[in-house]
């Protein structure tokens, strides 16, 4: 049954919550995990809206999400959600954590090497975020990382400062090359990493006719595999690297060529999400005993690059899972710089400056994907059921005693029996001995069964009776599409933690998936936090209310995210919004309209104009005349041509 929601009104409306003395927002906080996986930037208002810390003239306040909206529609009445919020302020703490807790931990344990942090590009390539990288970090010399040639071109574009790394990873032809060296020439700090060994002879081949000494780096394989959903990026078996036997090869022919003082790098990557800091810790301890070879083999170096991995706790439970980890950045800071310290010495090496190239965990607080609710289709029915018409059949008079006999009968009896007659009503249906008719009441009948006996066995925590509760659950149709906002939930099952952005103060009682507006069954969000940090199918939530808005936020889809998506159903990117705090005051410092129809066509090779061509002449086709008055057909043509400009997503 579906519950009453008309189109949302052109502004969210503030409308009372329903107080509930046994539920409070610190309540909600718990339930959907805030608190675990907010890293302290979510939280919630007295009001029992979600929040977002921001900074205010060097103070932090806690900005409600909701408010934002409301402004923002205030602003904009052509605004409409979905939408993704970008915190700049957020970016830019975990650029500072991340620098500021590398160099305390060096400090504290005598560490004679300096932190280089570097933002591998591949994370979220879009413009806003390099820019704010570069501005932001170069206060920390903090640099980036680049694996193709357009990712070189943006980065040359906005980092200038000489001191920060810029790390050249991937295939590389004449041209990325030529480039990598000129900017080296006019003094920016740039590594060329050797990936395949065919590498150094082009690399060497362009510096000698350019005239541009290179600085090189070594990526290798160590055996130590990594962890995670991303482990077999690491190993002997990894695709990208050198083996050891590989890289004294690239070192003996460096020797030959007179060129081993240009090896300045040693460089290695385990994965994108490592939820182990022991897999962290050996890595390291291999990678630097690799290191000290090298210096014994003369090679100048100076820099161990240990890559990304730093993972992000998307779950809040702090294990060693893949949506998780079981370790805090300080205690991934202390371990990485102890580790990399004995071995240099024991060794009596000098020790190296430490790079990470952390992305994941950079970015991925600093966007939060916003999306109304369009309705709600309840598969759960406590409606009062129909008495059974005259001639009904021995099945459906057998579905109904299930329920007359409810009380006295077991709960998994109750279940076993249900089932049984709805598929023998289901056989009779297909060979022709029920009606339509019959069939829509049993089926009435099944779902009122199920959920009488779900409502008992509430507490049943049983593998049946959690699955139950799970096939009962609502079908929340969100306005988004998962494929284009949050691919990575289809395509390697990744959680993103999601929850209202209102009323955390009224206790939520319905159980519910999100479906997507794809209209394709594998558009569904259902991977929540669930009891104890666990992943769960469903997600609590409100009941809609007549004209009232239904908010929600899917947080920490910084990373990867933006850069993946693609046009399932033609739904382009969403509008982008990027909020500050300015004088205690909301401000909208960017604002990007979401793809319109005729844009995300024209990716696809349509033209506009001709597409407006080819429909009139639909419209002034003699046969259609015979159907629709002339003013009738110029007035669809208009809405054609407004539906081409018009946002891709519902706008009420």
């Amino acid at each position: 049954m579906k519950e009453p929601h008309s189109a949302p009104p052109p502004i969210p409306a503030v409308i009372p919550s329903t107080p509930d003395a046994e539920w409070g927002v610190e309540d909600s906080l718990e339930l959907y995990g805030l608190p675990a996986w907010g890293n302290g930037y979510f939280s919630g208002s007295k009001t029992g809206e979600v929040t977002v810390r921001l900074q205010n003239n060097g103070d932090f306040a806690e900005v409600s999400l909701p408010e934002i909206i409301r402004g923002l529609v205030k602003k904009n009445r052509d605004f409409h959600l979905p939408a993704l919020f970008r915190f700049p302020d957020l970016l830019y703490a975990r650029i500072k954590e991340l620098n500021e807790t590398f160099r305390e931990e060096m400090r504290n344990q005598g560490y004679k090497g300096r932190y280089r942090g570097v933002y591998p590009i591949k994370v979220n390539q879009q413009q806003q975020v390099v820019k704010e990288v570069t501005e932001y970090g170069r206060q920390y010399h903090h640099g980036m990382e680049v694996g193709s040639k357009p990712e070189l071109l943006a980065a040359l574009a906005f980092m200038h400062d000489r001191e920060a790394l810029l790390i050249c990873n991937g295939y590389k032809d004449a041209e990325f090359i030529d480039l990598a060296l000129q900017a080296k020439q006019m003094g920016l700090n740039v590594v060329l990493v050797l990936e395949m060994p065919p590498e150094l002879e082009l690399v060497m081949e362009r510096s000698k006719k350019l005239g541009i000494e290179p600085t090189l780096g070594i990526r290798i394989k160590l055996s130590t595999k990594g962890s995670g959903h991303w482990a077999e990026s690491a190993g002997d078996r990894s695709p990208f690297g050198l083996n050891f036997s590989q890289t004294i090869a690239v070192v003996d022919q460096l020797k030959a060529m007179g060129k081993l003082k240009c090896l300045r790098m040693l460089h290695y990557h385990q994965g994108s999400q490592i939820p182990k800091v022991s897999t962290i810790r050996l890595a390291a301890q291999e990678a630097a005993r690799v290191y000290v070879n090298l210096v014994r083999e003369g090679a100048p170096m100076g820099l161990l690059n240990l890559g990304g991995g730093l993972a992000v706790d998307y779950s809040g439970r702090k294990h060693a899972d893949e949506n998780s980890m079981n370790y805090t950045l300080r205690e991934y800071s202390a371990d990485l710089i102890e580790a990399v310290q004995k071995v240099m010495d024991e060794a009596g090496v000098n020790h190296p400056d430490i790079v990470t190239e952390s992305g994941r965990a950079v970015v991925a607080y600093y966007s939060v994907l916003v999306f109304d609710i369009l309705d709600v289709n309840r598969m759960a029915s406590d409606e009062p059921l129909p008495k059974l018409p005259r001639g009904a059949g021995d099945t459906l008079k057998s579905m109904m005693e299930v329920i007359e006999r409810l009380e006295s009968t077991s709960a998994q009896e109750s279940y076993t029996d249900i089932v049984f007659y709805r598929d023998e009503l289901l056989t009779l249906f297909r060979t022709g001995q029920v009606s339509l008719r019959e069939r829509a009441l049993g089926d009435r009948i099944y779902w009122h069964v199920l959920t009488l006996i779900a409502q008992r066995t509430r507490d049943d925590t049983s593998e049946e009776m959690a699955g139950l509760r799970t096939r009962l659950a609502d079908f929340y149709y969100g306005n988004f599409s998962m494929f284009q906002s949050l691919p990575d939930v289809w395509a390697i099952q990744q959680f993103f933690p999601t929850a209202p952005l209102h009323r955390l103060n009224e206790r939520p009682t319905r159980e519910a998936v999100v479906s997507d507006v794809t209209c394709d069954c594998e558009g569904v969000l259902n991977c929540f936090i669930g009891e104890n940090g666990k992943r769960s199918a469903t997600i609590p939530l409100h009941a809609l209310r007549p004209n009232e808005d239904y908010m929600m936020g899917v947080f920490l889809v910084g990373a990867y995210q933006e850069t993946l998506g693609d046009l399932h159903n033609l739904l382009g990117d969403t509008s982008v919004v990027t909020v500050r705090l300015r004088s205690g005051k909301i401000s909208y410092s960017r604002q990007l309209e979401g793809d319109s129809a005729e844009e995300v066509l024209s990716y696809l090779e349509y033209v506009p104009r001709d597409l407006l061509k080819r429909f009139k002449t639909l419209t002034d086709d003699p046969a259609t005349l015979k159907k629709v008055s002339e003013e009738q057909a110029s007035a669809i043509y208009k809405a054609y041509r407004k539906n081409l400009k018009s946002y891709t997503y519902f706008s009420g």
